[in-house]
């Protein structure tokens, strides 16, 4: 008996499709890393050019701008945490303070930073479920907050302030006020959450069971 034809087809096909799950996660993985890696090796465009590793060296080697920007991240916090720092610091945003466009940007970007990094309050720490783009779908969201005083004041009802990511990109999103009573609180994590919405919806997050740990679906 000849050999089915359409097996074949649907074996190479399936060699494919698996060659596929594996490089396609992988070299997505390569390529964020490596933009990574580019972009912080920028900050080596700051030294003076007879320093820059480039010169020195003769050819390229990826990863010491990456080194460099920890180690200024990591001085700088250093720095800030004495008395000059600080004076150093405060010095710095009264100059900004002066500048009517780069204050409000600033100000604005210093308090999500310090809200985000700090590990007060409760922005960017419940996952929810609300309504969205219309009512009978629902959307994975971040609690962001209350509303401003001035906001709530002229709100009917309790409301809540949520952050709902874009896919596959959870950078870009849109911010709503809704109604308290009209938001489901979830018990997932925020990192399983992201996940999930990057894969739009193919990670399904763990189960978790009354005492809070992960179960094995």
């Amino acid at each position: 008996m000849n050999a089915n034809p359409y097996n074949g087809l649907f074996a190479l096909k399936k060699y494919f499709v698996t060659g596929l799950l594996i490089w396609v996660p992988l070299g997505i993985t390569i390529w964020v890393l490596a933009l990574t890696v580019r972009s912080m090796d920028q900050s080596l465009m700051l030294l003076p050019e007879v320093i820059q590793p480039e010169n020195l060296l003769g050819f390229y080697l990826p990863g010491l701008g990456v080194i460099l920007t920890i180690a200024v991240i990591f001085l700088t916090g250093l720095l800030a945490t004495n008395i000059v720092g600080q004076r150093l610091v405060r010095f710095w945003e009264a100059i900004l303070s002066r500048i009517p466009i780069v204050k409000s940007v600033y100000y604005a970007v210093k308090q999500v930073s310090d809200t985000l990094f700090s590990g007060k309050g409760e922005a960017f720490r419940k996952v929810l479920l609300v309504r969205y783009p219309h009512p009978e779908a629902w959307a994975v969201a971040f609690q962001t907050g209350n509303p401003a005083q001035n906001v709530a004041a002229v709100l009917p009802e309790e409301y809540v302030g949520v952050f709902i990511p874009t896919t596959p990109s959870p950078v870009n999103g849109f911010f709503f006020f809704v109604k308290r009573c009209d938001v489901i609180e979830l018990d997932m994590n925020v990192d399983d959450a992201l996940k999930y919405i990057v894969s739009m919806g193919v990670v399904a997050p763990p189960m978790r069971n009354l005492f809070g740990r992960a179960q094995n679906q």
